[in-house]
């Protein structure tokens, strides 16, 4: 079998996530090189992502490496990649995706509705931040950037009461002790993609994609297909205020989605069954457009939805 360049951010969930497709291609008889590449993203770690505008942060410079052929491919969470892929590249595999959901942490409360009022919740992610202010509006939401290790030592160092974060990445880690609770969808919707990995290689590279192919979960593609579809319907990326989760139950897929005012003084909700991913997607994007998510997002972007932006 063929050695298999592997390109990645260079976090510990990263490399973790890296090393977990490693291993499963060498069960397969391949000889693996994992390749870390710093990205934009990686290097602006002071501002929050809401306000760092950069499309495909954490993805560019990894497409860079694939396109001048010094990876073969490159091991991504899905919700970095922006919803349309330049022509250049495709998602050759979703694997089996871990729990989609956010996780609430603490050291000294059980669950969000326990926090005092003024607490300090911290999160990097505008969606959280928007859904937070519509369960308690006086709760103090605070940028929270870095690895999972520097965001659980900040934790434990009370500068934060709270902080939330997606229930995947400490799973894959082993870190779970300071989670309190598992948030529900209907409390919290989360990012589309989120917990699932996408592995992305060259366009038209039918070796590789072959290598790849058993690494695809029907599941996993159906249900972020339609997240993503939403997602895109919207003009939205990982950095605005957006949530999608789609579910197979039994031969159809069921998706919410939600667009919220970054005060949380609103929040638009969707909720539909059918069994094109697509379709489902883009009718409950644009169902959420007619229900004002237009205006919401007009405001967040500063600028008209005509060119929907990605991340």
């Amino acid at each position: 079998m063929p050695r298999l360049r592997i390109g990645t951010r260079g976090s510990q969930l990263a490399l973790w996530q890296a090393n977990h497709i490693a291993n499963l291609l060498r069960e397969r008889g391949h000889e693996i090189e994992i390749i870390i590449i710093k990205t934009t993203g990686d290097k602006i770690t002071d501002v929050a992502l809401a306000n760092v505008g950069t499309k495909g942060m954490f993805i560019k410079e990894i497409e860079e490496a694939l396109a001048e052929n010094r990876v073969d491919l490159a091991v991504h969470s899905l919700k970095d990649l922006p919803t349309q892929l330049s022509s250049d590249f495709e998602i050759a595999a979703i694997p089996k995706r871990e729990d989609p959901r956010d996780v609430f942490c603490s050291v000294h409360y059980p669950s969000i509705d326990q926090l005092p009022g003024r607490a300090r919740v911290g999160t990097s992610s505008l969606r959280r931040h928007a859904q937070l202010k519509a369960i308690q509006p006086d709760l103090e939401i605070c940028s929270l950037r870095g690895n999972v290790d520097t965001r659980l030592r900040k934790l434990q160092d009370g500068e934060y009461d709270a902080i939330i974060l997606a229930a995947a990445g400490l799973n894959r880690l082993g870190k779970r002790e300071l989670i309190r609770e598992t948030i529900s969808i209907d409390t919290m919707c989360p990012a589309a993609g989120q917990g699932a990995l996408a592995i992305e290689i060259r366009a038209g590279d039918s070796a590789t994609a072959g290598h790849l192919a058993f690494l695809d979960n029907a599941l996993a593609r159906a249900e972020t297909t339609c997240e993503r579809a939403l997602l895109n319907k919207l003009g939205g990326g990982c950095q605005v205020p957006i949530g999608a989760l789609a579910e197979v139950r039994g031969q159809s897929l069921h998706l919410t989605g939600i667009v919220a005012r970054p005060d949380g003084t609103q929040v638009l909700r969707e909720t539909r069954e059918g069994t094109d991913p697509d379709q489902l997607g883009e009718a409950v994007g644009e169902s959420l457009l007619q229900m004002g998510a237009d205006v919401i997002l007009r405001e967040v972007y500063g600028l008209s939805l005509i060119a929907p932006q990605q991340p």
